[in-house]
């Protein structure tokens, strides 16, 4: 093992199952965040979370709270193991990266030069789609969950990745690219499948499914133990739930959860079938504990995995904060939303920041300027991943003692 993954490995064992700073402020952190946590249980607005801080690249907050599994009544663990939904986003955009470092991809190329057969049109016309259109969501790409029932991708039965369908990879590709584009590759941010598409690029490059690849330049050069597009200990995996009153809901079978004018199909149990394909926007589960060494990793520089210089351009703005991609003052990197603007954001996160979710319920965030990393991981879609929680977690992380 080289000098990089020992030392990549080391703090991932660290991190695994972390003891906390010397005080540094962490009282006081303790004394604003937890009166959140509680709240939100009590209110039942969550049944389950594990939320880490880390500031100065050192861990000041830990804790899991509530119940991971309701009708079983297991109380949450720190290393609790959580559907990732869209937080499999930025690892899938690392390994790409990844590749573009090493020259195997291009961020200009076409990504027909990848996959021959994926040509959707705009307009009627051949409308080229390139990597970097995909890696920050300009694709003309959509996600059927936001289109209203019965819409263009419903038709056409493509899976958003969250749901049991049955189909292969390649089907999936073959479905999307019937459909036309919603927009002019490059033109306009669309939150979309984009990176499933982008996750079948990787497996063109390396010659190796996507849960290979991921696993061999990502998740084994941090020794993320626990992340992965299966899991193997499913007595650490979490219940899943969406917004109900008076409680939230266990998800069940295909679970139907409205958003806007759609619905969002979930199906719990895909993560646990070896036959689904590694959806490269949402198929990964794993813990609280890795995403805080893989985000750490990245708000450090990113090494071993990437140099700085690809870091920077990662987590620069490439679509303009009018595309609203977290709502006033956000743009969109590579993986992940960048705070343009916090005054129209209406945040204390200084300008720089990175942030994205997922819709089984998480949210997380790192600023940069402050050097703190947050993760909060839920069972519950999506109070979660949008909702009064994660801007609770977020002010008592910035409120002052």
């Amino acid at each position: 093992m080289s000098l990089h993954l020992k030392s990549a490995a080391l703090v991932s064992a660290l991190l695994a199952f972390p003891a906390l700073a010397d005080d540094h402020g962490q009282s006081a952190l303790k004394a604003q965040l937890d009166p959140v946590i509680d709240r939100a249980i009590a209110e039942k607005r969550i049944v389950g979370t594990v939320v880490l801080v880390a500031r100065d690249g050192e861990l000041v907050y830990a804790r899991a709270a509530g119940i991971a599994d309701r009708e079983a009544n297991r109380a949450a663990h720190q290393n609790d193991i959580f559907r990732f939904a869209s937080v499999t986003k930025p690892l899938v955009t690392v390994t790409a990266m990844r590749l573009v470092e090493q020259g195997r991809i291009k961020l200009d190329d076409p990504v027909s030069k990848w996959l021959p057969d994926f040509r959707p049109n705009f307009e009627g016309n051949e409308a080229p789609i390139l990597v970097r259109h995909l890696l920050n969501h300009t694709a003309g790409l959509e996600y059927g969950f936001f289109q209203p029932p019965g819409g263009s991708y419903a038709k056409a039965g493509v899976s958003d990745g969250l749901d049991l369908s049955g189909i292969t990879l390649d089907e999936n590709l073959k479905r999307i690219a019937t459909v036309p584009l919603a927009s002019r590759p490059g033109e306009t941010w669309r939150y979309s499948v984009a990176i499933d598409v982008l996750g079948a690029v990787i497996e063109k490059a390396t010659g190796k499914t996507l849960d290979k690849a991921v696993d061999e330049l990502v998740v084994t050069p941090l020794a993320l133990a626990d992340t992965g597009f299966s899991v193997k200990q499913t007595d650490r995996l979490t219940a899943a739930y969406f917004d109900g009153s008076p409680a939230p809901v266990r998800m069940e079978g295909n679970a139907a959860v409205p958003i806007g004018e759609g619905k969002v199909l979930f199906s719990p149990d895909r993560i646990l079938d070896a036959h689904a394909f590694p959806s490269g926007g949402a198929g990964m589960a794993g813990t609280a504990n890795d995403l805080l060494t893989f985000l750490e990793t990245i708000r450090k520089g990113g090494g071993p995995l990437l140099s700085p210089e690809t870091v920077s351009t990662m987590m620069q703005d490439h679509t303009g904060p009018k595309a609203e991609t977290q709502g006033p003052g956000w743009g969109f990197g590579y993986g992940w939303a960048v705070l343009v603007d916090p005054a129209a954001a209406g945040t204390p996160q200084s300008k720089g920041t990175i942030q994205w979710g997922g819709a089984y319920g998480h949210n997380w965030f790192v600023d940069p300027v402050e050097n703190i990393t947050v993760v909060a991981l839920t069972n519950t879609a999506f109070e979660g991943m949008w909702g009064q929680f994660t801007r609770d977690v977020r002010d008592a992380v910035y409120a002052k003692p």
